[in-house]
């Protein structure tokens, strides 16, 4: 991407994530000639291969299971300027009127305000649970592993490396608002209470599923994202139900669409959405 007097529009920690979904308009790609068609694509490739080149930067791209679109990209990068021409270069990469977008999202990594500190821990676990001294060797070591634990989890929170597991899904969603679910009603130890029980049913699939979640509050209609990546799509459709049953859930959680789409490199993808 050529240099620009524009100043970055780069958040003081994480990235900017995109998720875009098309439908390709295969009346319009029809008419191209196949020099036509082998030049779009390689425009196309060629695009993917500068835009996974550019430092700090991800692009996942991946095929829709359902008629709700055909083709999806998900991209981080730091700078919401560069995400936005990016986005722009995708969406016109095969020609002007071939892919037709049906849905986005904005959202950015974020640090989860209930992940348990080290003070926390020290005393509900280490003191509370086992009883430790604060004064003991075991002490020591169990603050020291859990510290090393908490930089890797929250390195993968905001900087995540994404794996090429077959399996993807999207959803936005957000907490409830009215009566007596309203989420933003409770106290900050309720709301924590709750989410810890949800993150301990989703690292029952370790290993299955790896979840990120991103926040969107304000900057689009609901206030995260939650991207899945799987091996097996049973285990998504057991987190996602299994979660149902959680009180944060049952009580206060809103969804919009589901988006399953399947990992692919671009020359399978070409050949999966027919092009």
């Amino acid at each position: 991407m050529s240099a620009t007097t524009i100043s970055p529009l780069v958040p003081r920690e994480g990235w900017h994530v995109m998720h875009l979904f098309y439908r390709v308009e295969h009346s319009q790609w029809s008419l191209f000639s196949d020099d036509e068609k082998r030049v779009a694509k390689t425009r196309l490739t060629e695009l993917v291969q500068e835009i996974r080149a550019t430092p700090d930067t991800h692009l996942l791209t991946f095929a829709i299971a359902t008629p709700k679109a055909d083709v999806g990209f998900m991209l981080l990068t730091p700078d919401l300027q560069v995400a936005t021409a990016f986005e722009k270069q995708l969406t016109l990469s095969l020609g002007p009127e071939i892919l037709s977008p049906v849905y986005s999202y904005l959202s950015q990594t974020e640090r989860s305000e209930y992940t348990t500190s080290a003070e926390q821990y020290a005393e509900e676990t280490l003191k509370a649970e086992k009883g430790l001294a604060e004064d003991s060797e075991e002490f020591a070591q169990g603050l020291k592993e859990f510290d090393e634990r908490m930089a890797h989890y929250l390195k993968h929170r905001l900087y995540p490396v994404l794996p090429d597991w077959p399996a993807i899904c999207f959803y936005p969603m957000s907490k409830r608002r009215t009566g007596e679910n309203n989420w933003y009603a409770l106290s900050y130890e309720e709301r924590r209470k709750l989410m810890g029980s949800h993150a301990r049913t989703g690292r029952a699939y370790s290993g299955r599923i790896l979840q990120l979640i991103t926040g969107s509050t304000g900057l689009d209609e609901y206030e995260w994202g939650v991207t899945l990546l799987a091996k097996d799509t049973i285990d998504i459709k057991n987190i996602v139900y299994e979660m149902r049953f959680d009180e944060v859930s049952a009580r206060f959680a809103e969804f919009g669409d589901f988006f399953i789409g399947m990992q692919l490199p671009l020359d399978e993808l070409f050949r999966r959405v027919c092009l």
